[in-house]
Order: C-alpha cells, then structure tokens, then sequence
C-alpha cells in the first residue's frame, strides 16, 4: 500500500498550512465570518475543490487519450450539508458538473470520460464513496 502522510501545521490564528508528500503547500483559513482571516480555502472547500479537480485531472486525460480537443473546460462543484447549528454537519449530496468546450468533442468521448473518472479514477470520490475507517491519536510533546 502507498502512504500518503500530510502535515498539517497550524499558523496562528485559524491558518493551517499542509504540506503533502510533494512539498507543494495549502494554506487553510475559514471565513471572517467565523473568525478566521479568509487567508486560504476552509478545510470544507478544499475537500470539494479536491473532488473537482481529482475528477477534472481525470477527464482531461481521458479525452486527450482519445483525441478530443479541449478548448475550455471547468467543473462546477455543489455540496449541500445539513442544518447550521447541528454538527457536524457533513455533506448530503454533492453534484459535479463537467462543462466542456472543444473542437468537435464527441459527446460519447465525454460521457465516458466522465463516467470512468467518476467510477473508476478519481481517488478523492472512491474515498468519499467507501467511507474509510478513521483513527485519531495524540502526543504531547
């Protein structure tokens, strides 16, 4: 099996940065709003901005493999959690819509793209889909 180990540093304030195994960063935040400095994506948004982008990666490989030319493409992610006030509050339902612009496409070519990224590839919605088990533990250093 691969690990996958993150760090999360936090920053002051509200502000968590991770590091992932390729050293490239996140800056965390969350909103004015509920006191932090809106400095970087909340943890929340960058879990639906995760399944975006897992999926669009996928996709555009997909319709490069089969010659489909993109000229623009974008995903368009909605998550709907449950009431304010009841915690945790985890997403209900989330729709991921895959707008696409080219030369040509083939609406098939898309379809499919789509469809294998989304039961197939991305990580992110496997993970989501399997509900993996999930420890907590803790040090004082």
């Amino acid at each position: 099996m691969a690990s996958y180990e993150t760090t999360i540093e936090w920053k002051g304030g509200m502000v968590f940065e991770a590091t992932p195994p390729s050293g490239n960063k996140l800056v965390m935040d969350i909103s004015l709003e509920e006191g932090g400095t809106n400095s970087g994506p909340s943890p929340v948004e960058a879990l639906l901005s995760a399944i975006a982008a897992c999926s669009a990666v996928d996709v555009v490989m997909i319709l490069q493999k089969k010659k489909q030319i993109l000229t623009s493409y974008r995903v368009e992610i909605d998550g709907e959690r449950g009431p304010t006030g009841v915690y945790p509050r985890p997403f209900v339902s989330i729709t991921v819509k895959h707008v696409v612009q080219g030369e040509n496409l083939d609406p098939a070519a898309v379809a499919r793209a789509v469809s294998l990224s989304d039961e197939k590839y991305c990580t992110v919605l496997s993970t989501i889909r399997s509900a993996p088990s999930v420890t907590s533990d803790w040090v004082i250093e």
